[in-house]
């Protein structure tokens, strides 16, 4: 996983150092698509789990930024952790070198050196069940052939104690783990793991220390072919190809134009030190590292004197050092720590400038689809504490929000679609800040410029409005306090913030500290003005910094083409060079290394990956404390949770009386809602409100199929969080954004189209699998017919109609929009949602019963069928790519399946086993995997960044003679239902468990029927396995296609099967 932090975007949290909850891009060892702690379909990122997997569609559009985390630490059943003293540091070979209380997170932290080799432990101690682990490298790269990236993905397959194909692989399969992955980042590479069972958390740590201090990959050729690169050759008579995970999936990253934005960008900040190449690799460069550069790469720089360790949570902490030491103290010292130091970059002397192309469709108007960017390097030297955080500040107020003024005057302006590449960027060595647009017309490019000068210019000359400043404040004050991490644990989101210095030789225990900075931050803009504090930030480092590189994009739907015509010239002079004893060589290689990929390890190998037993499990499920209530005439669930006197509440209305043809609107609706103004209010004065007096409010479509049920549920949530003591705030702030909020402002609704169709044809160019997977469900489900006009292809070919259609029919489109408020809003099928300690919740009740009150009786229209469909036929949606998404997806109930635990288990082996070997190791795709929607029967498999096709559908089709032929001995199985039960006990902080239970609510989940799924998962059995080849079965031979694809792997797609896919052109 490479953290790439120029892949930037602005947000309503500031990314700066105290903010930053999780890298917002980066390569990792685990696709999208796989690993517990990103594959599970939750309720908006919490984090939140039903009783099982999938089933929820969200709009994450509608629901961007805003679902919160988990807060509130976890109470820990074992006794108070024992610290090392000196002597028993010493004893261990460590020496202690710093030790604090960090108040801010409860925590008490040591930092120990080890005395033989210097490397560096920090040991963090508190009462979070949820225990991090990481070992972090500094691992800069000279060139762009991706040797960090390739050697993250390979230390993983197999070690000195785990010498088995892929350890990773097995520990997906079989462990409670909470989190499980590693990632690459421009300068260094992380190995993080977590879990809230001991036993199963100290199996992590073993296996992950022994992969990166003694992978088996150094000594293996095949593992780097693999996962790096090599040619493939199926027959002498046929074209070599390139075949690689890393190679494939920067292949994907290559074909995205704000990934493509975000490297040129780092690159031309930083020509002359390793921000200057791509640790993730080049698919133009990657073929040119040989496998000794690999081997000595990790000499180098994977060792124990220029690592970094990381322990947090609730565990021993002699332990932790007992463990380290049985490592450390094999190994000498090393000067790995100084040859990897990065070099800042000098400052230039004057402004450059860039200009690039892109791949494009050839649809539409090219000549709209430039990209313009300014970028600043903002320090040759990493910047002070105070600083750094009044920057964090500074880049919240002027993008952080719809409303903050750079990015509203850019969006307003009409010269683009939305905001590219934007925002402060401190996770490197030295900061950065960038501003761009895309959807930016040709002869508009210079006014951009002009635009974005002017208007920092003006701040830095006029300063913020006080309330803007008070708003930013809380919102980030109260996003610090709350500790936001979503569904990442939060040594996970410590660690990183540490390391962001902790890596460069600075100060680990600075970024975790934030009080007193921010203590004297406040007092500074009291007593000077918030101009006199920001103003000389946007001089100095913006306005009068002179190392300023702009950046402008052309679209080029030639390039894609060239690109892949100049591949295959390479590999034909390579081919043409080679002797037919040498083809054939060749030709077997590939076949040897497919044999090889395609072979499962013995049961006796797989013996030696440490497990968990059934015995350790628990036999009932997690039940969350819900009290069903009723105020007013309404349904109100309470949770009854520690929640750090912060209450969490949605609101939930029923879309049953909404018409069909005004689905489509309802995003935009969403976003209208929270982004318009009222009579007394303007959109500006609103979003500042409701970020000085809460922590925010999102509204957000939410539908899925109900098992049992041909009805969907389908509904508006309206969630928002605030103090306790600000709760009479919150729900009056709800009620004026339902109700006071006027839609007629036709400029700003023009702004929410452009930015949706901006969003989606970037979601369909980087996350293809999931506009596949919501085409599928259209075609075969009402719910998920539902969800795709809402954020699918017809939510993207609604969005180019609608486009044309506001200056010719605005007034038709402001009353439909009025048309939707009146048919959602009524106390009729309205729930409400709340978790908070009792004592808070019984406070709340009376403004609850306030907000109620003022709503409608009943919804405007009556009761709608919702039944419609996609047609049902195999699709291929072309984009402009040089790899592709392609899934394949059937109803199991409808072929008579009958619901049951077990195909949990068994669709989660297969993804790990069958799709992981077939479609990832062997096929070379960054990701293939399968996922069972137990509310509407649909089974599917995806895959990620895949360079087949055709190879792919067939693999697919293959699953269930796969499970006929199916052998596995008890410690297989056992693993098997372990790793699906850790699914199901996803961990969650209390707001997390008061929302789903909500869904569970929705959904008719109830807890009898949660504990009866989880003793037939418990319970699975090989003959389980053997009777679900049947129903998978059923989506070879009734199932439905949908692949995102380039033209040309969809023409010869067709060539081969006459006319399989019907063509649909995306962009």
């Amino acid at each position: 996983m490479l953290l790439r932090s120029l892949t930037r975007f602005s947000s309503n949290a500031s990314t700066s150092l105290f903010f930053r909850r999780f890298p917002r891009s980066y390569f990792s060892r685990s696709s999208p698509a796989t690993g517990r702690n990103i594959r599970r379909l939750s309720a908006a990122g919490t984090g939140s789990e039903l009783f099982l997997r999938r089933g929820l569609r969200l709009l994450p559009a509608a629901a961007s930024g805003c679902l919160s985390g988990q807060f509130s630490r976890a109470v820990s059943t074992q006794t108070a952790p024992s610290y090392p003293g000196q002597d028993e540091a010493e004893k261990l070979g460590f020496e202690k070198s710093r030790e604090e209380f960090i108040s801010e997170c409860k925590s008490k932290a040591v930092l120990f050196r080890h005395k033989k080799t210097g490397c560096e432990v920090m040991s963090v101690s508190n009462d979070d069940e949820n225990k991090v682990f990481g070992v972090v490298f500094r691992t800069p790269p000279k060139d762009s052939t991706g040797i960090p990236h390739i050697l993250e993905h390979s230390v993983l397959c197999g070690s000195r104690k785990y010498p088995l194909k892929e350890p990773f692989v097995e520990l997906l399969k079989g462990s409670l783990y909470t989190f499980l992955n590693a990632f690459t980042y421009p300068d260094r590479t992380c190995y993080p793991v977590a879990s809230t069972n001991t036993k199963d958390f100290y199996n992590l740590v073993d296996v992950y220390l022994d992969a990166v201090f003694f992978p088996k990959c150094v000594d293996d050729v095949d593992t780097f072919q693999q996962e790096g690169w090599h040619y493939e050759l199926n027959h002498p008579s046929e074209d070599i190809s390139y075949k690689g995970v890393v190679f494939n999936e920067m292949k994907g990253v290559y074909s995205q134009p704000d990934n493509i934005l975000g490297r040129i960008t780092q690159q031309a900040l930083c020509p002359e030190n390793t921000y200057g190449v791509d640790s993730g690799g080049d698919p133009k460069d990657i073929p040119k590292l040989t496998f000794d550069k690999f081997k000595e790469f990790h000499r180098q720089y994977y060792h124990p004197s220029n690592a970094r360790i990381w322990f947090y949570g609730d565990d021993d902490p002699v332990h932790r050092l007992k463990v380290l030491s049985e490592y450390l103290d094999m190994f000498d010292a090393s000067p790995a720590r100084d040859s990897s130091k990065v070099e800042p970059q000098k400052l230039f002397s004057g402004p450059r400038r860039i200009v690039e192309k892109y791949p494009a469709g050839g649809d539409g108007d090219l000549k709209k689809k430039h990209m313009v960017c300014l970028n600043w390097l903002l320090s040759e030297k990493p910047l002070d504490l105070q600083t750094q955080l009044a920057l964090g500040f500074l880049d919240h107020l002027m993008l952080g929000t719809p409303a903050s003024p750079l990015r509203k005057i850019l969006l307003e302006s009409g010269l683009g679609e939305a905001l590219v590449n934007s925002g402060v960027e401190d996770e490197l060595l030295q900061p950065q800040f960038s501003v761009g647009l895309k959807g930016v017309s040709d002869d508009k490019v210079q006014k951009v410029e002009e635009l974005i000068m002017s208007t920092l210019r003006k701040l830095a000359d006029e300063g913020f409005d006080t309330d803007a400043v008070e708003a930013s404040m809380n919102t980030i004050e109260f996003s610090m306090r709350e500790n936001n991490t979503g569904s990442s644990p939060r040594g996970l989101s410590l660690m990183l913030q540490s390391i962001g210095k902790w890596i460069y030789d600075m100060d680990p225990f600075e970024p975790l500290k934030y009080e007193e900075p921010l203590k004297t931050l406040k007092a500074r803009i009291a007593e000077e003005g918030s101009k006199a504090v920001f103003s000389p930030l946007i001089e100095k480092f913006i306005l009068n910094n002179p190392h300023c590189v702009t950046i402008e994009m052309q679209p080029d739907p030639e390039k894609a083409s060239q690109e892949e015509v100049e591949e295959k010239n390479i590999l034909q002079k390579v081919k043409a060079s080679m002797t037919d004893e040498e083809l054939a060589e060749l030709a077997r290689a590939t076949e040897e290394l497919r044999l090889k990929q395609e072979t499962p390890d013995s049961p006796e190998a797989l013996k030696c990956v440490p497990s968990l037993n059934l015995s350790d499990i628990p036999k009932k499920p997690t039940y969350v404390p819900t009290e069903v209530g009723d105020v007013n005439g309404v349904k109100v669930l309470r949770h009854d949770l520690f929640t750090n006197d912060i209450l969490y509440t949605e609101v939930v209305f029923d879309m049953g009386a909404l018409r069909h043809e005004l689905l489509p609107l309802v995003p935009l609706f969403c976003q209208s809602l929270l982004e318009m103004g009222t009579q007394d209010m303007s959109f500006v004065q609103l979003n500042q409100l409701i970020g000085r007096k809460t922590g925010g409010i999102t509204v957000y479509p939410f539908t899925s199929s109900v098992w049992g049920s041909d009805v969907p549920c389908s509904k508006i949530i309206v969630r928002g969080k605030s103090m306790v003591g600000r709760a009479e705030d919150l729900f009056n702030l709800m009620n004026c954004v339902l109700q006071e909020v006027r839609f007629t402002d036709k400029q700003r609704f023009k702004q929410f189209i452009s930015q949706s169709r901006a969003r989606m044809e970037n979601r369909l160019r980087g996350s293809g699998q999931g506009i596949a997977a919501a085409r599928m469900d259209a075609m075969l489900n009402a719910a998920g017919w539902m969800s795709e006009q809402m954020n699918g292809l017809s939510y993207i070919e609604f969005l180019h109609t609608l486009e044309q259609k506001v200056d010719q029919d605005w007034e038709g489109i402001s009353s439909s929009l009025e048309e939707i408020r009146t048919s959602l809003l009524s106390k009729n099928g309205c729930i409400v949602n709340m978790t908070a300690d009792g004592k808070s919740l019984t406070s709340t009740e009376k403004f609850v019963g306030k907000f109620l009150d003022s709503l409608p009786e009943k919804p405007s229209g009556g009761q709608v069928t919702w039944d419609a469909r996609v047609p049902l036929r195999n699709e291929a949606i072309v984009i402009p790519t040089q790899v592709n998404y392609v899934g394949k997806a059937a109803n199991i109930y409808s072929s008579g399946y009958k619901l049951d635990g077990s195909s949990y288990v068994i669709s989660k082996h297969i993804g790990n086993t069958w799709l992981w070997d077939r479609v990832r190791v062997s096929g070379g795709a960054y990701g293939g995997f399968c996922d069972f929607d137990s509310h509407s029967g649909v089974f599917s498999f995806l895959s990620y960044r895949d360079p087949n096709l055709l190879k792919t559908l067939d693999i697919y089709d293959g699953t269930g003679d796969f499970l006929r032929g199916l052998d596995v001995d008890e410690d297989t199985l056992t693993k098997a239902v372990i790793g699906t039960i850790g699914d199901v006990d996803s961990y969650q902080l209390p707001d997390a468990k008061g929302y789903s239970s909500l869904l569970r609510h929705l959904l008719n989940v109830t807890d009898e029927e949660r504990q009866i799924r989880r003793e037939e998962i418990l319970s699975t059995s090989l003959k389980d396995f053997k009777e679900f080849a049947e129903a998978v079965d059923s989506v070879r031979d009734k199932g439905v296609a949908v692949a995102v694809a380039s033209q040309e792997d969809i023409d010869a797609a067709n060539k081969e099967r006459s006319d399989f896919f019907e063509v649909k052109k995306a962009l």
